[in-house]
């Protein structure tokens, strides 16, 4: 539920941009931020890229992208389209041939940087590729990559030039009367990024795809994407994101929706409140997390749940989260179901009964929900 109408502080406007299609998922508009993630599987091992691209939408992912380095894995993208449960954005570096092959296997969408794919013609053949087969673009902008003039006529990489470089690319797709494009202006530098980014969403209406390029491993990586993206969508910005770590695609969800969820703009699953701990807990909690964590990755359904080791705080959280429990001491914890105290609980069959209590819950959402749609039918 929001609660933006009663605690203005909390809005977030989003910043207009127009809405294009990357298969049957809406990028940009009115439509929900989209998460994506990216296989690090080579392209060419069709059973091994299937099966993450799988993982990475059961986690939640909207939108999986692969690359296509050569002519094998452009083979090889015609099967991986097909079955993917979510639609697949051909990743294309240079060779202008491999976008054609790619959009004709069925990629729902090519990220491409149109100065790096050779002549206005060969720009013209992707292009040409990508109108007839419903495709829309990803015009790609890294400040790792830029390209040679730009970087004579600014010295080195900064946020000039990557936006220099994007209003170019966007100037070749319009030029050529492609309008379905989204933009990205990613840096590894979180100042960079997001100083381009802004110049980039005042410059365009285009969707913006937003990303940290190689932020680092799973810890680093989630900090610098969490300040830089989380300081984006703050701000109104961003259509589209991805976190990129050295870890496992599913875990780039992960952190995508956590940090969707931490500023409200998108809910997928339980939002756990928790307490760091300390010498007044009445049980584990670090311990008692770490489970439920694991045992209620399974739940879908947005909600919200407490564990907070002692009565302080507890209580407090609890009145704001659909399930809480609260340590009381004495071997026992409080329940909290819809924000009042329902029951107590032994601390040993205290993980059971809260798995219990949330999928309980999420049941009782669902049903309200599918209610209610049937209601507007």
């Amino acid at each position: 539920m929001s609660l933006n109408h009663i605690r203005p502080w909390r809005n977030i406007y989003r910043r207009e941009s127009r809405q294009i299609m990357v298969g049957n998922v809406p990028v940009g508009g009115d439509a929900p931020i989209t998460v994506q993630t990216m296989t690090n599987t080579l392209t060419t091992d069709v059973a091994g890229t299937i099966a993450q691209i799988q993982a990475a939408a059961d986690a939640g992912a909207d939108i999986v992208r692969v690359s296509v380095p050569d002519e094998d894995s452009a083979r090889a993208m015609k099967e991986i389209c097909r079955e993917s449960p979510v639609p697949i954005v051909a990743d294309i570096h240079f060779h202008y041939k491999r976008g054609i092959e790619a959009a004709e296997a069925g990629a729902a969408c090519l990220r491409i940087n149109p100065g790096n794919i050779g002549s206005e013609d060969r720009v013209r053949e992707v292009i040409k590729a990508a109108r007839d087969h419903n495709c829309s673009i990803r015009i790609g902008v890294n400040a790792g990559s830029l390209e040679k003039h730009l970087l004579e006529k600014y010295g080195e990489p900064t946020p000039d030039a990557m936006v220099e470089s994007g209003l170019d690319h966007i100037k070749i797709l319009q030029d050529n009367d492609f309008h379905e494009f989204k933009i990205s202006c990613k840096a590894s530098d979180v100042f960079m990024a997001t100083a381009a980014y802004q110049k980039l969403a005042e410059a365009t209406d285009a969707p913006i795809h937003l990303g940290i390029t190689e932020a680092g491993g799973l810890m680093s990586g989630t900090i610098k994407s969490a300040i830089g993206l989380g300081n984006l969508l703050w701000m109104g910005i961003g259509d589209t994101i991805r976190v990129s770590l050295s870890a496992d695609p599913v875990e780039e969800v992960k952190v995508g929706y956590e940090i969707l969820k931490s500023l409200g703009l998108r809910h997928r699953g339980v939002n756990i409140i928790s307490c760091p701990s300390c010498a007044r807990q009445g049980f584990d909690v670090i311990k008692t997390v770490e489970a439920l964590e694991k045992r209620l990755e399974h739940i879908k359904t947005p909600m919200s749940l407490s564990i907070i080791g002692c009565v302080v705080n507890g209580p407090g959280e609890a009145l704001m989260t659909d399930v809480g429990f609260t340590g009381g001491g004495a071997g026992h914890g409080m329940v909290y179901l819809a924000g009042k105290q329902s029951h107590k609980v032994d601390n040993a069959a205290m993980i059971d009964h809260i798995v219990e209590q949330v999928e309980a819950k999420a049941a009782e959402i669902d049903a309200a929900a599918q209610s209610v749609d049937r209601a507007a039918e």
